[in-house]
């Protein structure tokens, strides 16, 4: 019988988007009861974050950082709205466009808001220089496989090894 246990490269353990997947769900259950209160779901967090950045933006250029189209963020403010966190109005210029705008009880947030990353620090157990570091690193892989998903999908292949040395990691090239 053949041996079922899979190579290191198809196990769980050892995937890196299992490991985004698994702390994306450990940052959840940390920010949740740290948002109730307010509040606010996640996203909206985000949005506000957003403005409290730079107040009075249009749709487009809040979804633009958050990664999110008109047809998901236009539920998500409506719902801010209703609850008196922003303003929607059609940019007076440009009729197609909305502008959202902190409402004062968005603005008041603002406030509570440093206890969030306060809290999310704590909770890492990391230095300031660890986060960092891996924020960059985060940052830096999320913007190469943005890229990479633009230019279509990668193949492995197998570098040649060298004289006396292991063959070397699989890398991903691109189809010609």
């Amino acid at each position: 019988m053949a041996d079922s246990t899979p190579s290191p490269a198809l196990q769980l353990g050892n995937q890196l988007c299992f490991a985004v997947y698994a702390a994306t769900h450990a940052f959840t259950r940390v920010y949740k009861p740290l948002l109730e209160p307010l509040g606010l779901t996640y996203p909206q967090y985000l949005v506000l974050l957003l403005l409290w950045e730079r107040d009075d933006r249009s749709v487009k250029e809040l979804g633009e950082p958050l990664f999110l189209d008109s047809g998901t963020l236009t539920p998500l403010l409506k719902r801010m709205e209703a609850s008196g966190y922003v303003t929607r109005r059609r940019d007076p210029t440009d009729e197609r466009t909305v502008r959202v705008s902190l409402a004062a009880k968005g603005r008041a947030l603002r406030e509570k808001a440093p206890a969030i990353p306060e809290a999310l620090f704590c909770a890492s157990g990391l230095s300031v220089e660890q986060l960092a570091s891996l924020r960059r690193a985060i940052t830096e892989v999320s913007g190469r496989l943005r890229e990479s998903a633009k230019e279509g999908p990668a193949s492995p292949v197998r570098q040649k090894p060298s004289r006396g040395r292991a063959p070397a990691p699989a890398r991903m090239r691109r189809p010609r």
